[in-house]
């Protein structure tokens, strides 16, 4: 339909009947809309069209972990923080947190006649992209390196997000950046990550898949990169062939923002605009975060795209504002009722201390060091990160009206006749003087020291956010991933002191730790904990709460024990696959007590290739503290035709234990789950003996209490 053919006096508003099926109302309103109609409603910043009451929408909303960039909101710890839960069932509860919090926000902001960005309801989280490179600035928003616990918050995060009804969507969850998508930043635009159709399906696709085929995720996000060749947001391969075709996706994908245009200028697998909006929609990118979907129109014209390709896309759009029931009474959708109370409500908050308690992991305590008895008569902070807010947030964050700090957390945590002392000590980064002085003067009557060191949303993260530790880590990434700045020589002179030093450590990402490893005898890694990090961190360093934190990354040695950063092979990268000894593996964690596994058993020593199997083991807390643990379920092919992974992650269960007591837990295994990947990218179970381990980290680490039994496939 051209705009002069617009007959505003036979206006079929059927679509506005809620009684209606939604693909019937996606019809009646497309098929009155004229072509720039249609390109308008493309973008993310979707125009109004009074005369058939479609209002604006902003399509751009972020909620990777809270209600991020509109105003008040609950932080929960980053999403590194989350995935160091090994919670799923938290991580349910945060979803659904958010997704509270969204749709309340959204109405209110409706009644307050506010449509503007970051108030809509379709939200760009999570990011599940795989941390394969402890180097990338934006791994902190990720879940980590390992595909099994990715899917699985990713699929707990999609279901919370967009709610139970059986008629409405509560939000609408984008998994991101489909696909082969982790750095480096200052390539983004132009980088094309070559994989093997192996690797592709074993470690990059799957939690993608599961967020699709499982959770039913109604968006998912392209990725800025190539990968083997093509733009991934106008990808054939990726979303015509795997997602729509292989996994039946029937919901939208939007492009990452301003992504298109580097199909021509950058990528140069295009020669003009009007080439890259046809190949990004033709192959399936159906809304343009940016500006330059509007080229369709001349697209259309020059023969590059049909009207008809171009309708599909934005039925799709509309299908999801009909689900989000944008369209009916509201009265009709139940999550309109949603009030704005519960924003940082009482118990939203409670929750977000919660996750922040569980996201820690102990990585040291030599000596039973922690925890410090509260009523210690002098406790020293220092460090650069101690005191400062936007340590506690990490990036796509929200804003509480109140964020603890470390520094406030302890100082809230201890008796009246407590004192606590502060200094900075030095700069987060760079070569300023440590202020030698104001140590001697913080330090002078401690009997602890408390180091707060690590990184900064400002050292690492997403290109443009971060410019990392000196000239040559710009752009979010890291060069190198030690204490940046003066940091470690801070630490050393704390502990020439000879007081006793608990390091408390702030990032989103593996720290190389090989001096504090060997001299400081407590050591707890706090990430970026949301906006109750600093009680959390005071609550584990007191013994309020046991710590249970396990870690979703790999703390190697040193990079060079890994391949270059471009290399997307994943040979040699993660637990999965690195021989090499790090300095803490994937999965590691400390408690104040000890646990003992005891009686694994199998409910079927052989299993067919179509069967499950149920793993049972016993848990005992066989130390003097309650606490929780994070049992851990490996699997090892024996004799794999396939080049496979060492071993790898299939399943977790995080239970609480009484000081003396023991439960019996299980797992259900299923045979697709020790599948094998054949040249071709081909998921293959193979006959014969697999390893399978249950313990408290990797069957490897000594600490772990892990036991491992044998599986026969027929």
């Amino acid at each position: 339909m051209t705009d002069s053919a617009i007959d505003r006096s036979s206006i079929d508003k059927r679509y506005l009947d809620p009684s209606l099926p939604v693909g019937k109302r996606v019809e009646i309103l497309v098929s009155q809309l004229t072509l720039r109609e249609k390109i308008a409603q493309m973008l993310h910043k979707a125009p109004p069209i009074p005369r058939l009451e479609v209002p604006e929408y902003n399509w751009w909303n972020e909620g990777l972990h809270g209600v991020a960039r509109a105003g008040r909101a609950t932080v929960f710890p980053q999403a590194i923080g989350l995935a160091a839960t090994f919670d799923v069932a938290l991580m349910s509860e945060i979803a659904t947190v958010i997704s509270d919090e969204g749709r309340a926000k959204h109405h209110q902001a409706l009644r307050q006649g506010n449509r503007g960005q970051y108030f809509g309801l379709t939200y760009w989280s999570p990011n599940i992209n795989i941390f394969r490179d402890p180097r990338w600035g934006r791994g902190q928003e990720t879940y980590g390196e390992d595909p099994y616990l990715t899917g699985r918050m990713g699929v707990a995060f999609v279901k919370g997000l967009q709610g139970e009804d059986p008629k409405y969507l509560k939000l609408v969850a984008t998994p991101k950046h489909f696909a082969v998508h982790s750095g480096p930043e200052a390539q983004r635009h132009s980088f094309n990550a070559c994989v093997t159709a192996r690797d592709l399906n074993e470690t990059y696709l799957r939690a993608f898949k599961e967020c699709v085929i499982e959770a039913k995720a109604a968006s998912v996000m392209g990725a800025y990169n190539r990968t083997n060749g093509e733009p991934c947001c106008g990808s054939h391969t990726l979303l015509q062939k795997i997602l729509h075709e292989e996994w039946g996706f029937d919901g939208f994908v939007v492009s990452d923002c301003w992504a298109i245009k580097d199909f021509h200028e950058n990528h140069k697998v295009t020669a003009t605009p009007e080439e890259s909006v046809a190949m990004a929609v033709r192959n399936g990118c159906d809304l343009n975060c940016g500006d330059i979907y509007p080229r369709l129109v001349e697209a259309v014209e020059q023969g590059l795209i049909s009207e008809e390709e171009i309708t599909a896309s934005v039925k799709r759009l509309f299908t999801a504002r009909f689900q989000l029931g944008m369209f009916d009474p509201v009265s009709a959708v139940p999550y309109a009722a949603i009030a704005p109370e519960v924003v940082n409500c009482v118990k939203h908050r409670n929750l977000a201390r919660r996750a922040a308690q569980e996201s820690i992991v102990l990585l040291k305590n030599e000596g039973g060091m922690l925890p410090l008895k509260k009523e210690i008569k002098s406790i020293a902070v220092i460090g650069p990160t101690a005191f400062l807010p936007d340590v506690m947030q990490g990036n796509y964050t929200g804003f509480a009206p109140a964020i603890t700090t470390i520094m406030e957390g302890i100082v809230g945590a201890v008796p009246e006749g407590t004192q606590v002392t502060y200094a900075k000590g030095c700069e987060a980064s760079g070569k300023a003087p440590i202020n030698d002085v104001a140590l001697h003067w913080a330090m002078l009557d401690s009997d602890v020291i408390v180091a707060v060191l690590g990184y900064t949303p400002s050292l690492e993260g997403e290109e443009g956010d971060a410019m990392g530790d000196s000239d040559t880590e710009a752009n979010g990434d890291r060069m190198r991933i030690g204490l940046p700045g003066r940091q470690l020589e801070l630490l050393q002179k704390l502990h020439a002191t000879g007081k006793p030093v608990v390091l408390v450590l702030t990032g989103g990402s593996p720290i190389e730790l090989n001096w504090p490893a060997e001299n400081i005898p407590a050591i707890v890694m706090a990430w970026y904990g949301g906006e109750q990090g600093g009680h959390a961190v005071a609550d584990v360093l007191f013994g309020k709460f046991n710590p249970a934190g396990r870690l979703p990354v790999t703390f190697i040695k040193s990079l060079d024990q890994l391949p270059p950063f471009t290399e997307y092979a994943m040979a040699g990268r993660t637990y999965r696959f690195m021989k090499e000894q790090p300095l803490y593996p994937f999965g590691y964690g400390l408690s104040y007590t000890k646990f003992a596994y005891s009686n694994l058993e199998l409910s079927a020593r052989s299993i067919d290739k179509d069967q499950s199997v149920t793993v049972y083991v016993e848990v005992e807390n066989v130390g003097g503290f309650d606490g929780e643990e994070v049992a851990q379920l490996y699997v090892s092919a024996m004799d794999p035709a396939f080049p496979s992974p060492i071993l790898h992650l299939e399943g977790c269960r995080r239970v609480h234990l009484a000081a003396g007591e023991k439960k019996r837990i299980r797992f259900t295994l299923k045979a697709e789950q020790l599948a094998a990947y054949d040249d071709q990218g081909r998921a293959v179970v193979e006959s014969g003996t697999y390893a399978i381990s249950v313990g408290g980290g990797q069957p490897t680490d000594a600490n772990s209490g892990a036991m491992t039994t044998a599986l026969t496939v027929q």
